[in-house]
This record gives C-alpha cells, structure tokens and sequence, in this order.
C-alpha cells in the first residue's frame, strides 16, 4: 500500500490514526542508500543519480511519517504524561534490582 494514499484514506474516513496503523518503512531504503555509498562504482555518474533517486526516496518516506504522526490523537496531557513517564521509570529500576537479584543468586 502506498504511504501517501494511505495518509489520504485515513483523512477521508475521519477515524483518527493509532500508533500501530503508522507505516515505517525506512530501513530498506536506508541500507540502499549505504550499500550504493559503499560500492565502488563503474558509472560514477549514474550511481551518484541512483543514490541521490535513494535519498529523494527516504526524504518522500519521512515527510509521509511526519505527517501521520501529525495526525495521532494526544490521550494524555503533559502532567499525565510526566506522571505516566515516572511511574515507569520506577518499574524498570525495580525490574533492574530484581534482575540484578535474580544473576546474583547462587543455583
């Protein structure tokens, strides 16, 4: 499904966004762009064109996530999000004490 359109079908249908409805597909892009850099080319001319298509690619593709992201909805606001933040931070310190408990233990 092209990220774009589908950017275009959530507007429509008025449902808002979630976070697990969000397309992010920038690795494979990524890595071409790497691989591309990495290779020594023949054609210099033609692989610069190719990479800078790569590029162009990925610029399409991040500006398509910022937009959905745009459109998440906020559930919390800030003070909600500050307490939430700090209430798992406490949870992964004790989950890091009774890890740490759990390696000292002697079978």
């Amino acid at each position: 499904m092209d990220q774009l359109s589908g950017d275009k079908k959530e507007q429509k249908n008025g449902t808002p966004l979630s976070v697990d409805e969000i397309e992010i597909e920038i690795l494979p892009t990524i890595y071409a762009i790497i691989r591309s850099v990495e290779k020594d080319p023949i054609d210099k001319q033609r692989e610069s064109q190719d990479c800078s298509l790569k590029v162009l690619e990925l610029q399409k593709r991040l500006e398509s996530v910022r937009n959905q992201i745009r459109q998440l909805p906020i559930d919390l606001n800030k003070e909600e999000q500050l307490q939430r933040l700090e209430t798992l931070r406490n949870q992964l310190l004790l989950k890091q004490k009774l890890l740490t408990k759990y390696k000292n233990i002697q079978f």
